[in-house]
């Protein structure tokens, strides 16, 4: 006799993967340019003034790597350094590889005019969330 559940399983699966396809088949996306006072989107013949920006949280992973520099101590708290220190020999910094949880990317913080975002309207096209910045292949 074949297990009830695993059945049960492979439908609740299928149904869900059916209704997040057909839930982001028409979420439009397109084009925009920053400008100095909100979003241009490509196809809307109107700036719009006030726009979202999606908030990215991540885990950073860094892998282990190795800096070269000097030291200087004392410092005080904002790293100037106190009491006459004088800089070391150079010396290589090693660092472990290591994950850093709940980063938050502030890429919003660097956008200027003219930059080219990826954005999908909301509220009937009155709005926009700008998802990201769009750059070409050479950066």
């Amino acid at each position: 006799m074949s297990d009830p559940f695993k059945s049960l399983v492979s439908t609740l699966e299928s149904r869900f993967s059916g209704i997040a396809a057909k839930s982001l088949s028409g979420v439009p996306s397109e084009l925009g340019t920053i400008t100095g006072s909100g979003v241009k989107l490509d196809s809307f013949k109107y700036e719009i003034p006030d726009y979202y920006v999606a908030e990215w949280m991540a885990e950073l992973e860094l892998p282990a790597f190795s800096l070269i520099g000097t030291m200087i101590a004392p410092v005080d708290a904002a790293g100037n350094p106190t009491g006459g220190g004088a800089p070391s020999q150079r010396t290589r910094f090693d660092f472990d590889e290591t994950k850093i949880g709940e980063v938050r990317l502030n890429w919003s913080a660097g956008i200027k005019p003219g930059d080219r975002v990826l954005a999908v309207p909301v509220n009937g096209g009155k709005d926009a969330v700008i998802v990201c910045k769009v750059v070409n292949s050479g950066g």
